[in-house]
């Protein structure tokens, strides 16, 4: 039976202070591991000792094995427990703690080979009997042979990369004239993402819920199922929302996919936490997707309604202790729903967002579980995944659980970086998901015209609000008095400032009023006037009466840049009132810059050369995705700022162009 005292978390984040979290209540020293740009990151300071195994980029830092098992014989750390993400797959990882003498916190080798290829783990849940859906899973990859066994199953099918995920290589084709460009794309992005272009193919299974068991296995033998999670609400095969239980679950069916998800567990003698992912049909028919050897980052919701610590489970399984229950001892309670907090701007096409986080504020309430790895300061940078938090709800019911989730994704404060938080809060309020009817299908069906996917201009009264407090500021600072007190300096001369959201200018006139201890202010927005008193504030919190109702705002303000919490989460504005007249650095002008932090991929043009509006100047690559950057004109390139395999930073001018006379 192993034994071990230090744990070493081959990961960052929220997920390496989870399982840190649970590791020290067990009693169990941790070390954290960490890379130069995250040495000021929660996670380290979390640990009892951390070493720092390389440069920013993952293939120099928490992708080398033999740095991370170095950090583990340097602190004496003599288990790993791998997270998820990064390395917790990789069989390779797994064997070389094995040859290291250190504890795995994971399943074995052989498991992880197996149901890391579709290919080899859809051969074995066929042989033991597990339901699959009809397809091709052959060891014959040439495109005649894909092509004829498309013909066999039929339109529409799916085409999946064997070592994939996350939706790379994976292609939905409706006829066969689509068949061999889309089997060559698929080829070339899972060589590219996974280093193998094996292919599998399989029929479509239209507008399915993504239901997964949660399976659990220990040394002894015995493996059970902790019910299921809904992860039906994707994007871009991504999971947006998952909940526990499946809101179309029965006892017969979850009984039928828990045995089904134990029986693939079985086949490979798995020990650990485990995932057995399904898609269950609209007739109730369900089919094994893949399996997932590691902790899930929605394992929150099933520790919710389980009650039980998952991690703590992996821990003592590791330890070769027996399972803390037996099947027939496993209860499921209540509702659990979980989102994914990402740095990312949903009105932007989900563009990927780097910064600084300025405030950090969780709501805190009761039945609401928030994991994270954020400190106030903390650079979010473009070499990792721009999730940042989960925000976990639970309660009696689905719709408890719902409802509370959608006030603590709301009131959770994020400033300084941009939030997915209004795309989630308008998700979860949308009718369709709260009566329990989404499937794959919803974002695009029932979603795709939600307002916040669509740039938003900020509004009147944020704009009234913004403008208040550039006006304090200045009325403090003439006054030299108290916080509020140069107020009464001013007189009731009017104010106007004009300030910058984006490219957009908006100009706010602001008359003062005295009347009593608080002046009174009016702000006219275009067409709008907006009331407003300010109370007090902090320089964190803005406490205020607008139109005669009182509320309490978050804000930061450095200099020319203020920062509301708002409607749309992180609300970024720059005053530019006394900014000279000028011309606008914007792509429609021919200045192409970096829409956040990021290395240079490749750069497709010259110096002197003609280029038209839309046309491809240069690939950034930022958080592990490719970012495209075309021109805004037709013109002429006149100075290229970077070469193929620079760092650049948020804003910075890679390309000016010459714009065509008009």
């Amino acid at each position: 039976m192993p034994a071990f005292n230090k744990i070493l978390i081959a990961n960052r984040g929220e997920i390496a202070c989870r399982v840190m979290r649970t590791a020290k209540e067990l009693g169990y020293r941790t070390v954290a591991v960490y890379s130069v740009a995250d040495a000021g990151a929660r996670h380290v300071h979390v640990a009892d000792e951390a070493v720092c195994i390389g440069q920013a980029q993952v293939n120099q830092s928490y992708l080398v094995i033999d740095a991370i098992i170095a950090a583990a014989k340097k602190t004496g750390a003599d288990a790993i427990h791998p997270g998820y993400g990064f390395l917790s797959e990789n069989a390779d990882f797994a064997r070389a703690c094995e040859a290291a003498g250190i504890v795995f916190i994971g399943p074995t080798v052989e498991a992880i080979h197996l149901m890391g290829s579709k290919r080899l783990s859809k051969i074995a849940m066929l042989a033991a009997g597990v339901p699959c859906i009809p397809g091709y899973e052959g060891a014959a990859q040439d495109e005649d042979t894909l092509i004829r066994e498309a013909g066999r199953i039929g339109y529409p099918l799916m085409i999946k990369a064997s070592a994939g995920g996350g939706g790379r290589g994976m292609r939905l084709v409706h006829e066969a004239s689509e068949l061999a460009e889309q089997i060559r794309t698929a080829r070339s992005e899972a060589q590219n993402a996974f280093g193998s272009g094996e292919l599998i193919l399989e029929r479509a299974v239209i507008k399915p819920r993504h239901v997964e068991i949660q399976v659990f296995g220990d040394q002894l033998g015995n493996i059970v199922y902790l019910g299921e999670r809904d992860c039906s609400v994707q994007r871009r095969h991504q999971k947006v929302v998952e909940e526990a239980p499946c809101p179309v679950m029965t006892p017969t069916l979850r009984q039928a996919m828990g045995e089904a998800a134990v029986k693939a567990a079985a086949s490979v003698n798995y020990v650990g936490a485990g995932t057995v992912e399904f898609l269950l049909d609209q007739s109730g028919e369900f089919f094994f997707l893949e399996m997932n050897t590691r902790l899930q980052v929605e394992h929150p919701v099933t520790e919710l309604i389980t009650g039980q610590d998952l991690v703590a489970w992996q821990i003592r399984a590791a330890a070769g202790q027996p399972l803390p229950l037996q099947q027939d001892e496993i209860r499921l309670t209540g509702h659990a729903m979980e989102v994914r907090l990402y740095a990312e701007d949903a009105a932007h096409n989900f563009l990927p967002q780097t910064g600084q986080v300025l405030r950090w504020e969780p709501e805190l309430l009761d039945g609401v579980r928030i994991d994270h790895g954020l400190v106030e300061g903390q650079e979010i940078s473009p070499f990792y995944d721009p999730m940042l938090a989960k925000i976990i709800a639970y309660g009696a019911t689905r719709d408890d659980a719902r409802r509370k989730l959608v006030r603590a994704v709301e009131e959770c404060v994020l400033l300084g970086v941009n939030g997915n938080q209004r795309f989630l809060a308008n998700l979860l309020a949308n009718p369709e998901f709260a009566s329990g009817n989404a499937t794959t299908a919803f974002i695009a069906e029932h979603f795709n015209a939600d307002p916040s996917l669509t740039p938003q201009a900020p509004a009147a009264s944020e704009l009234a609000i913004a403008a208040a407090l550039l006006y304090q500021q200045s009325a403090n600072a003439r006054a030299h008095q108290g916080e509020l007190a140069g107020w009464r300096s001013a007189g009731s001369a009017p104010w106007q400032f004009t300030l910058k959201h984006g490219e957009h200018k908006h100009r706010i006139n602001l008359d003062v009023q005295l009347a009593g201890s608080q002046p009174r202010l009016l702000a006219t927005v275009g067409d709008t006037q907006i009331s407003l008193t300010l109370l007090a504030s902090d320089g964190r919190w803005l406490t205020l009466e607008l139109d005669g109702i009182r509320r309490r705002i978050a804000y930061q303000q450095q200099g020319e840049q203020l920062w509301l919490y708002g409607h749309y989460g992180n609300l970024e504005l720059l005053d530019v009132t006394h900014e000279p007249a000028g011309g606008q650095n914007t792509a429609s002008s021919g200045a192409v810059k970096a829409p956040m932090d990021g290395a240079i991929v490749d750069v497709l043009v010259s110096e002197g050369e003609r280029v038209s509006k839309g046309q491809l100047l240069v690939v950034l690559e930022a958080m592990k995705m490719e970012h495209p950057m075309k021109a805004g004109v037709d013109g002429t390139v006149r100075r290229i700022g970077i070469s193929k395999g620079d760092q650049v930073k948020n804003r910075q001018l890679l390309v000016e162009i010459e714009a065509d006379p008009t």
